[in-house]
């Protein structure tokens, strides 16, 4: 998908862990780890919010758009 989730980077610039970025935006830690390692198909515009906010982030802080067939996984 030529869609990259960076939500490690942004967890790693902000000195956050799973269980706390979880407990702040009230998702579950599973949902959470398939946003991180990119294997979601979708998000949702509350939860990508909600995600900014914990983070102080912009949605292109967590989302990049790519070209590169080498990243893209089938």
């Amino acid at each position: 998908m030529p869609i990259v989730v960076n939500l490690d980077v942004m967890m790693a610039r902000r000195k956050i862990s799973l269980n706390e970025l979880s407990e702040k935006v009230g998702l579950t830690l599973a949902n959470l780890s398939i946003l991180k390692t990119g294997k979601a198909k979708a998000i949702r515009f509350s939860t990508l919010a909600s995600l900014c906010e914990a983070l102080d982030c912009q949605p292109g802080d967590l989302l990049e758009f790519t070209n590169d067939e080498a990243t893209c996984a089938p």
